[in-house]
């Protein structure tokens, strides 16, 4: 009669067995040394290595463009050797990629490839998350002033936005996702990016600051006029007309609810 698995053993040897995938020479489980020294083992590892820096390439384009495929995949192997994937879906790999861009040292010359790294991932975001309707311009439309300043607009499911301070990330980014001429003039100056997928497929525009300041007090509950008083915070003189026309049109909010304040 066989005995009982140990509580726990199996989620010791995948946890043994992942660590001999990056480092096979410091296993310590008797049985997975064996099985890594194997030279089977070493083609599984090579063949899982190149599925992750594979993953990472097709997650992350704008920066495999800006750097070039020798390099980035040089620096994906480093990467996938510190963090192995933790969702069998592989479109998902790579969320710390950004993270990691900014202190891996043969990147310091190149600044701005953390932020351009940022909005691969919000593209992949963006394509990944649940199907929503966007919110019909008409109906914020029909609102008389005082319900409309009450309400709460959402910002949509796919809906993913980020300010960069310190460089114009958007146009660097957009410049190299699209298969376009990534052009000679680049004025150096503060951008945001809005991305949202309204319908199939990710669509992008440029946002500035009281766009990104708005749209995070919408994500954090605000009523619109709460809102609009965030965006006027950073930019005092934002025109909200065409910022909610924008923001409308884009597919930014995928519901509107109304607050009684009487």
């Amino acid at each position: 009669m066989m005995n009982p698995p140990t509580p726990g053993a199996l989620t010791r040897f995948q946890d043994a067995f992942a660590r001999a995938l990056l480092a096979p020479a410091a296993v310590q489980d008797d049985g997975v040394a064996a099985l890594a020294a194997q030279p089977a083992f070493a083609v599984y590892r090579n063949t899982v290595l190149k599925a992750c820096i594979d993953a990472l390439q097709a997650n992350y384009p704008a920066v495999a463009r800006l750097v070039g495929e020798e390099w980035f995949r040089a620096a994906a192997a480093v990467y996938v050797r510190e963090s192995l994937p933790t969702d069998p879906t592989l479109l998902r790999y790579g969320a710390g990629f950004a993270d990691f861009l900014e202190r891996f040292e043969p990147a310091a010359d190149l600044p701005y490839l953390p932020g351009v790294a940022r909005l691969d991932r919000l593209w992949t975001e963006a394509h990944a998350a649940p199907d929503q309707e966007a919110l019909d311009p008409a109906a914020v439309a029909r609102l008389a002033p005082d319900a409309l300043a009450s309400s709460i607009l959402r910002p949509h499911a796919a809906a993913r936005w980020a300010w960069f301070a310190d460089a114009p990330i958007y146009t660097i980014w957009s410049r190299n996702r699209a298969d376009g001429a990534p052009g000679a003039d680049l004025d150096w100056q503060p951008e945001g990016a809005l991305l949202v997928r309204p319908r199939d497929t990710v669509e992008w525009i440029a946002l500035d600051a009281a766009g990104y300041a708005f749209l995070d007090a919408c994500a954090a509950g605000s009523t619109l006029a709460g809102a609009a008083q965030a965006a006027l915070q950073v930019q005092d003189d934002v025109d909200f007309t065409p910022l909610m026309s924008t923001l409308l049109e884009a597919g930014a909010f995928g519901r509107m609810s109304l607050t009684d304040n009487r």
